[in-house]
């Protein structure tokens, strides 16, 4: 089967009161594990790609790879998506290639700068019209990604305004929210509400004071009909720390972002979840293991499939818990033709910007 525009997938997810986890890949074991995890669970995927996976694994090799991924597993639905598209120039690319979704992330400029309002809805709405017109699903983030406690930790390929002092730049205001959505006509909306991407999200479980659940009811009941994205969302589970350490590894002490908030915040309109470092936690986990426990084995399928099977496991514990599991057989898959139909039929909504509305 075809790729599928993400917004098949959250308009379904919305409907039926579920969140999907959005999962970055680097490479055929990472694409692997998640559709295996998608069967067993019988989820629709997000598989997403940053600019720095691009980079690192060539564009084409990944887009062949999740092209195979769809063919080889027909009846799970696949979105592929470019996560943290930095400028018009870099989402219309990958439509080029063949992605499904694109992200239009214009809360920062080129040059990693908290952008104004403006820029943002000027490149993003760009990105909006040409991507609508093929049928390809836009995500926009308004405020700033960014941890509310600096811990130090890294930031994932340049993503993010890390360890800022003005902690008002790193949440959303919900009212600037509402006049982004009907400014650019997005599909979906990443909100900042205390999170950051890496591992070194929060030095103690975090509290209300750094993680803004709040901020997301409050978007959510201004843009009941938007689907919200929450990033920097890995939990950083303690027993895969507890495993690369054992094995030799240094992660500093650190904590994610509960399963139980992200829960909270699906019930509260969020439909797309990022996860990234805790598969990356569960990966160099194994493969530490088979090295200290058979130094002798060289063959990489030796502490691949390892990490193969250890990623399946972390992606079908988040697909049940996010409520995504059993709902892949459940979605009419359509084209990108025909959501391209369905954008210019609702462009004669009432407001003019491709929501739906009536």
């Amino acid at each position: 089967m075809a790729l599928v525009p993400m917004r098949l997938l959250l308009d379904h997810a919305a409907e039926n009161n579920y969140g999907l986890v959005a999962l970055n890949v680097n490479n055929m074991e990472q694409i692997q594990s998640i559709m295996m995890a998608a069967e067993k669970t019988e989820s629709p995927v997000i598989i997403q790609a940053s600019r720095g996976a691009r980079a690192y694994a060539q564009n084409n090799y990944l887009r062949h790879l999740i092209i195979a991924a769809s063919e080889l597993y027909p009846n799970i639905p696949v979105c592929m998506h470019l996560d943290h598209g930095d400028k018009p120039a870099s989402c219309l690319d990958a439509i080029e290639a063949g992605f499904t979704s694109v992200m239009m992330d214009g809360s920062l400029t080129t040059d990693g700068q908290a952008a104004d309002y403006d820029y943002n809805v000027k490149v993003t709405k760009e990105v909006v019209t040409a991507a609508h017109a093929r049928g390809v699903s836009v995500e926009g983030e308004i405020g700033v990604l960014g941890s509310l406690e600096h811990c130090g930790g890294e930031k994932e390929d340049g993503h993010g305004l890390e360890g800022t002092v003005d902690h008002s730049k790193l949440l959303t205001d919900p009212d600037e929210a509402a006049r982004f959505v009907a400014d650019t006509g997005v599909d979906a909306l990443a909100v900042a509400i205390g999170t950051s991407h890496g591992a070194y999200k929060f030095s103690t479980k975090p509290t209300g004071s750094v993680l803004s659940m709040d901020t997301i009811k409050n978007i959510h009941a201004k843009l009941p009909n938007t689907h919200l994205v929450m990033h920097g969302s890995s939990s950083v589970p303690q027993e895969l720390q507890d495993i690369i350490n054992k094995y030799g590894g240094k992660i500093k002490p650190t904590f994610g972002v509960p399963v139980e908030e992200i829960q909270l915040g699906i019930k509260h309109g969020v439909r797309k979840v990022n996860v990234d470092t805790d598969n990356r936690l569960a990966i160099t986990g194994a493969i530490r293991k088979v090295f200290a426990e058979t130094p002798e084995k060289f063959d990489p399928r030796d502490f691949l499939k390892p990490a193969r099977e250890a990623m399946m496991k972390l992606c079908m514990e988040r697909m049940t818990q996010f409520g995504q599991a059993g709902h892949a057989g459940k979605i009419k898959q359509i084209t990108l033709a025909d959501q391209a139909a369905r954008y210019a039929s609702a462009k004669k909504g009432a407001c003019g910007t491709g929501c739906g509305c009536k």
